[in-house]
């Protein structure tokens, strides 16, 4: 199915493996382009300062893969080299995502993202409170977290954030998304548990990458 016939159940679905299914045979095998990995076709500029290499996590809040995933992606990010620069990037398959990546977005900006990343995921997938595509839910569920609801009114309808919502879309065009959690790597190269037979893999197929794009491969 192309990315682009996703519906908003099916966004997440395509890695329905990704976190479960054991891929015994594909460890300590050598990660290959094509099977594991993709090269993309044309580089994305990187945020990233020269000597550093950056991994971006394509999520969706609403994904109950990714919100699988955020354990084992934050104790990653916590041994990650020094040289790595991570950052998450929300994804919009369709306008009903919107809402989440400007919630993304707004707590990035009040400084609040650290502290509440995970709660959203709770929220969500735990205590099943409906923020999908619910700027009321959203509003009133950041209320409950003691945060200045007209600020965050403002910034969640500001142009900063949907400026930061637009090129989050554009970036995961240019890596051509085509299912959540996914990781890009250097602008370079592309895996999800898809290709990668699942996320712990996918992780490992990251630091190949890591280390091959150090070595200026």
């Amino acid at each position: 199915m192309k990315r682009r016939e996703f519906s908003r159940a099916a966004a997440c679905a395509l890695a329905t493996a990704t976190l479960a299914v054991p891929a015994a045979h594909a460890q300590g095998k050598r990660p290959e382009e094509g099977s594991d990995y993709i090269a993309l076709d044309k580089r994305v500029p990187v945020e990233a300062s020269q000597g550093k290499v950056e991994v971006i996590e394509f999520f969706w809040y609403s994904c109950p893969h990714c919100n699988a995933f955020e354990p084992r992606l934050e104790a990653w990010i916590k041994t990650a080299p020094k040289d790595v620069l991570f950052r998450r990037v929300p994804v919009a398959f369709d306008a009903s995502f919107v809402p989440e990546q400007r919630l993304f977005y707004t707590l990035e900006a009040m400084g609040k993202l650290d502290e509440l990343h995970r709660k959203v995921f709770h929220a969500i997938h735990v205590e099943r409170q409906a923020l999908r595509n619910s700027e009321k839910a959203i509003v009133g569920w950041i209320e409950k977290q003691g945060l200045d609801k007209t600020r965050f009114i403002e910034l969640y309808n500001s142009f900063a954030v949907a400026t930061k919502v637009r090129k989050a879309t554009q970036l995961q065009d240019a890596f051509k998304v085509s299912g959540v959690p996914a990781l890009g790597v250097a602008g370079r190269f592309y895996t999800d548990g898809s290709l990668a037979q699942n996320m712990e893999r996918a992780l490992q197929v990251t630091d190949y990458l890591i280390a091959e794009v150090r070595k200026g491969h």
